[in-house]
This record gives C-alpha cells, structure tokens and sequence, in this order.
C-alpha cells in the first residue's frame, strides 16, 4: 500500500532554517506530483508547495522566496527546504499525493518560536 513517511521537523527560532523530508512507498514515485501541505491550530489544511512530475515547482504566496520544494525520484523522496522561518509558518507539515484517492503522511510538527 501507499506509505509517505515524513520527518525533518522541529523547534526553530524566527529567521532559522529546517528541511522536511518525506519517504514514499508503494507508488511508482516518478510518475507522480507531490505536496507539502500545513495545518495550523485552529486553521483549515493548505497547500504549501507542489513539484509535478517533470520537476515543476509551486507555492502559496506566503512562502515564495523562503521555501523550496524538490524531489529524489531515485530515492523516492521529496524534501522542502524552508529558510527565514517566521512564527506563522508554525504548523504541522504534510506530504501528499493522489491518483484516485488522496494520500496523506503522518505530519511532522514545526514550530518557529523565540
């Protein structure tokens, strides 16, 4: 079955730097565009950043400029590397992807605080 694993979160102070990793499993991992999503308390889940499968890349406004998405197809992983943290972009982190049906990963928490 599908299984995206993702780890890389953390405690960081504002202006710090973190990367997000996810591990995918049981998908042919080339073909497929990948998502970093966050929910933050009290917030509805949004979509992050995209990669597609040519290596395309996407992101919400409030993160251009900070954050980079990028994929390993021969490590079947996608990582998000996220600098100049700010307390807004504490949350926590999904990776995604779907064909018929959406899969989601664990979540990973960040939490930029002084």
């Amino acid at each position: 079955q599908v299984q995206l694993v993702e780890s890389g979160g953390g405690l960081v102070q504002p202006g710090g730097s973190l990367r997000l990793s996810c591990a995918a499993s049981g998908i042919i991992f080339r073909s497929y565009a990948m998502n970093w999503y966050r929910q933050a308390p009290g917030k509805q889940r949004e979509l992050v950043a995209t990669i597609t499968r040519g290596g395309t890349t996407n992101y919400v406004d409030s993160v251009k400029g900070r954050f980079t998405i990028s994929r390993d197809n021969a490590k079947n992983t996608v990582s998000l590397q996220m600098n100049s943290l700010k307390p807004e972009d504490t949350a926590v982190y999904y990776c995604n992807t779907r064909d018929v049906r959406s899969y989601w990963g664990q979540g990973t928490q960040v939490t930029v605080s002084a």
